[in-house]
């Protein structure tokens, strides 16, 4: 087992979805399924190898593990629980990362849209601007 420090760069990161500060420094550490066990496709989710900042999460019910938010699934995925708030690199194993449960968001500069089920799912905790 490898326990050092291991640094890695990938491009910059647009936070620019980001309204605000609040509710950043209270994401929580989620662990997100890649490919299509958390619905996600490489070539449209993360055609460059990772997830941008802004996606838009669900909680997978079987497994407590999160997933792409999709209205229509039917794996608990389809209530909006909240957005990645810092880009991370998929691969084939799972990959953790921070959650954005609460704040203020720039809807326009979101990296996929999010629709009025999924703005409903969150109100009161993410405001949508």
């Amino acid at each position: 087992m490898d326990l050092g420090l291991k640094t890695e760069t990938f491009g910059g990161d647009d936070q620019s979805w980001l309204d605000s500060a609040h509710g950043q420094d209270a994401a929580i550490s989620v662990t997100i399924v890649p490919g299509a066990g958390g619905g996600f496709t490489s070539g449209t989710h993360y055609p460059v190898g990772h997830l941008p900042s802004g996606t838009k999460l669900g909680k997978i019910t079987a497994s407590g593990k999160y997933g792409l938010y999709d209205d229509t699934a039917t794996d608990g995925r389809q209530t909006l629980v909240g957005f990645l708030l810092t880009a991370q690199k998929i691969g084939s194993n799972d990959v953790v990362g921070p959650l954005l449960v609460h704040g203020r968001i720039n809807e326009a500069a979101l990296p996929f849209t999010v629709d009025a089920n999924g703005k409903a799912d969150v109100a009161g905790r993410i405001q949508f601007i």
